[in-house]
């Protein structure tokens, strides 16, 4: 009910129209095509760990809680940064969700 009304909205992205029984994007899926699944990426692109967040982005969503830069952070906190991201602006920043 409450995706279907979500749906009518307007609001729900991608990642929120999802099959039953997915309570959520699937970060691991996400990872692997963002970074091969590596969550300590850090090729030098300017994109770090898994999700491959800026350092703008993971200062805003509050990833400095856990670690300096992304790549130093466990899989665990990267996605808790990630789900505060989405939040504040949505699926978009991330090219594979």
């Amino acid at each position: 009910m409450l995706l279907a009304t979500a749906l009518i909205l307007g609001i729900a992205t991608r990642a929120e129209a999802l099959p039953a029984g997915q309570f959520g994007p699937d970060w691991d899926a996400i990872a692997a095509c963002e970074s091969s699944g590596n969550w300590k990426a850090n090729t030098g692109n300017g994109h770090y760990g898994g999700l491959q967040f800026t350092h703008s982005s993971w200062v805003a969503a509050g990833g400095l809680k856990f670690a300096p830069r992304a790549d130093l952070a466990t899989r665990e906190e990267q996605i808790t940064v990630a789900k505060r991201l989405a939040a504040l602006q949505g699926m978009s920043a991330w090219s594979c969700a």
